[in-house]
Formats: C-alpha cells, structure tokens, sequence
C-alpha cells in the first residue's frame, strides 16, 4: 500500500492542510544530439519543457541536470547559463535529466480550490437529492478518496490505485484531527493547521497503514 498525500480543505473551499508522505520520483536521463528537439522555457524560478514529448520527457517536466551537473534556476551547479550551453552545438553531445516538479504550495492551494466546486457540481449531478459529493476518484496511476465532515471539512487522501479501506483512514485522520487540532487552544477554524502533534501523529498513522493495512484502524 503506498499513500502519496493527504490534503484537508476548510468549508469555504480553503486549503488548511497538506502533507507529501510518499511522492514517487519520476526522472529520466536521455543524450541530445545537436540540435535539441525540444523546447525549454523558465518559467517559475525553472526551466521546464514546453514542447516535444519523447521516451518518457513529458511537457511541464523540469530540468534536473547537465551532464551531471545539477541545474539551480537556469544555471548550472558551475554557474554556467543552460540556454547559452544547448545553443552551443560545440557542447554536444549533451545528458539531460529531466523530471516531473513537485507541486509548490500555491499551486496546492489553487488545486483545492478547483476541487471545491467539482464535489459541490457532483452533488449536484446526483439524480437523488442530498448526494455526499464526490467519495472515490478512480484513475489509472491513483485514486482519490474524500471524507466530508458535518461542518463541511473535507479530508482527502491520495493513493495508489490498488490501495483498499481508504475510508477507514480518513476517518482516522478526522480522529487525529479533531483531537490535536481542534481541541488545540491556539487553533482558529478556517486557518491552516500548524501543529506538531498532528504531524507527527499522522505521519505515525500512514507509516502504518503502509506497513500493516487497515484491518486495525
């Protein structure tokens, strides 16, 4: 069982939490010849793919390194210029690794926001009234599963597809959620959650539940 990510949003369509447990590295070092057939841009502090797809460099994978040579921004460990090197045609052949950027937190938070009304239009769709929403998101490489609390709170955890009692983990994390956050004196509803206790407790919780499954949740 491999759980990728737990996310809470507030009632208001907020996201308050979110925790990266077991994101999979996808990285793939190929030789160029000259001249590159693909295009790079930076964009975002990175320089990423824009156009070109092949053996497994996909459009919005970042640039890793160059010739071994990690790249920072657009420059290279050694603070050479990336775009001043594979315009170069003296440089090739050239390695490039490219590999798929983690998600920042805006473009987390900007994610829970499109979620928002997708679950709220789900219910919506429902040819019987007071639907709950959208529960389980199957795809080919994940599945989403989401818990809406009576308040409107909503849970969602990030799987691979293959994983089983997703429900029964969502109620765990509602439990550990509402025993150290709300129950927290310092935590105001609606605000991101900042405590400990709750990340190291969670973290606990989906280290089990890889481990042993959901049989004794």
């Amino acid at each position: 069982m491999v759980i990728y990510g737990v996310y809470i949003v507030s009632k208001s369509g907020g996201l308050i939490y979110n925790y990266d447990h077991n994101i999979p590295k996808v990285e793939t070092e190929k030789t160029f010849g000259y001249p590159l057939d693909i295009k790079l841009q930076y964009e975002n502090k990175k320089i990423v793919v824009v156009f070109g797809q092949r053996d497994g460099i996909n459009v919005g994978h970042m640039l890793l390194s160059v010739n071994g040579s990690p790249v920072a921004g657009r420059t290279t460990e050694d603070g050479r210029d990336v775009f001043d090197l594979i315009e170069a045609k003296e440089n090739y052949p050239l390695s490039l690794k490219f590999g798929r950027a983690r998600a920042t937190t805006n473009e987390k938070i900007v994610l829970a926001s499109m979620f928002y009304p997708l679950f709220a239009l789900a219910s919506q769709l429902s040819p019987v009234p007071k639907s709950s929403g959208i529960e389980l998101l199957n795809a080919d490489t994940f599945k989403l599963a989401c818990f809406q609390t009576l308040t409107g709170v909503k849970f969602i955890v990030v799987t691979e597809p293959s994983m089983a009692g997703a429900e029964a983990v969502l109620k765990r994390i509602y439990e550990l959620y509402s025993d150290y956050a709300l129950k927290n004196p310092f935590y105001s509803l609606e605000m991101p959650i900042r405590c400990e206790l709750f990340d190291t407790s969670l973290h606990t919780l989906l280290e089990l539940v890889e481990k042993s499954g959901t049989a004794n949740l």
